[in-house]
C-alpha cells in the first residue's frame, strides 16, 4: 500500500521564502506539533544539531515566534502561526520600508561624485520599444518640441501626438514630406535633410527628437532592420544633437527661401 505524504514535509523549503533558515524552520515545525518542549526534546524531533538549538531558539524568541517558561528546565512553545507568521509579516513589511527609504536617498544622491564628468546615455532597440517611449517623451513635454525626422515616420507614427499638445507647448518640425493643414502653434519646414539627394535619406524609422532642451532621443533604422535609439538627459549629448537639428533647420529654412522666396512652407501663428 502506498503511503500518503507527509504534508508538513514542505514546510520547511516555503518558510525560507519568508526569511526563515533551515535550521528555524525546522525547529519551529518541531514546535508547533507539541504543546512545550525542552530544547533537548526540540534536538530530538527536529533533528536540528545539539548545539544549534538554543541559538536558533533566540532567534525564532526575537522574531515573536516562540515563547519559553522560566521554570527549570526551561520549555519552549511554538507561538500559534496566525499570530506568529502575522508579526514576521509586520516585521517584513516594517523591513522593507525603512530599507526603501535608506535605498531612495542613496538614489536621489547617486549622481556627482562616483560619476565625475560621465554622461549616461541609454540604448534603446526595436521598434516596438522606441515607439512608446519616443511618444512618452513628447507627451511629457511641457515647453517645446523640436524634431528633424522623415515625412513617412512622422506621419505614421509621431502626428497624432504632436497634435494632442497643448498650444503653450512649441513645436518646430523639419521633415521632409508633410500633409494637409499644419495645426495651430506649429512649425513645419518642408524640405529634404541634408546628407545629399533625398534618395539616399534613410527609408525607415530616424530622426532627431529634442524634449523642452532637456531630452534627446536619436532614432537610425534602415527600412526593413529593426532601429536602435540613443536616449540621454546630458547636456553634452544634448548640445550636440541641438547643433545637428539647428543645422538641419537652416538647411531647410535656406532651401525654402531660395526655392521659393517669399511662400516658405512654413506653420500658421
Amino acid at each position: 500500500m502506498e503511503l500518503s505524504q507527509d504534508p508538513g514535509a514542505a514546510l520547511p523549503e516555503t518558510l525560507k521564502s519568508l526569511g526563515f533558515t533551515k535550521y528555524e524552520a525546522l525547529v519551529y515545525v518541531a514546535l508547533l506539533g507539541m504543546e512545550a518542549a525542552t530544547a533537548t526534546e526540540i534536538h530530538e524531533l527536529s533533528r536540528v544539531p545539539r548545539a544549534s538549538v538554543y541559538p536558533v531558539l533566540d532567534r525564532l524568541m526575537g522574531k515573536n515566534l516562540v515563547a519559553v517558561s522560566h521554570g527549570a528546565p526551561r520549555r519552549y512553545s511554538a507561538i500559534p502561526p496566525g499570530e506568529g507568521i502575522e508579526n514576521l509579516l509586520s516585521r517584513i513589511e516594517g523591513d522593507a520600508r525603512r530599507a526603501k527609504e535608506v535605498l531612495s536617498e542613496i538614489y536621489r544622491k547617486r549622481v556627482t561624485v562616483e560619476r565625475g564628468e560621465q554622461e549616461l546615455i541609454w540604448s534603446i532597440h526595436g521598434e516596438e520599444k522606441i515607439v512608446p517611449r519616443l511618444r512618452d517623451l513628447i507627451r511629457g513635454a511641457g515647453k517645446r518640441v523640436q524634431v528633424s525626422t522623415s515625412g513617412p515616420f512622422l506621419e505614421k507614427t509621431l502626428l497624432p501626438c504632436l497634435r494632442e499638445l497643448p498650444e503653450s507647448v512649441g513645436v518646430e518640425v523639419v521633415t521632409s514630406r508633410w500633409r494637409g493643414p499644419v495645426p495651430r502653434g506649429m512649425k513645419v519646414h518642408v524640405r529634404p535633410l541634408p546628407g545629399g539627394p533625398r534618395r539616399q535619406l534613410p527609408t525607415g524609422t530616424a530622426g532627431i527628437f529634442l524634449i523642452d532642451g532637456e531630452k534627446a532621443m536619436v532614432v537610425m533604422g534602415i527600412s526593413g532592420e529593426a532601429p536602435t535609439a540613443l536616449f540621454s538627459e546630458s547636456p553634452g549629448f544634448l548640445r550636440f544633437f541641438s547643433q545637428i537639428w539647428s543645422l538641419n533647420l537652416a538647411y531647410a529654412t535656406r532651401r525654402d527661401t531660395e526655392d521659393r522666396p517669399g511662400a516658405p512652407r512654413k506653420s500658421r501663428a
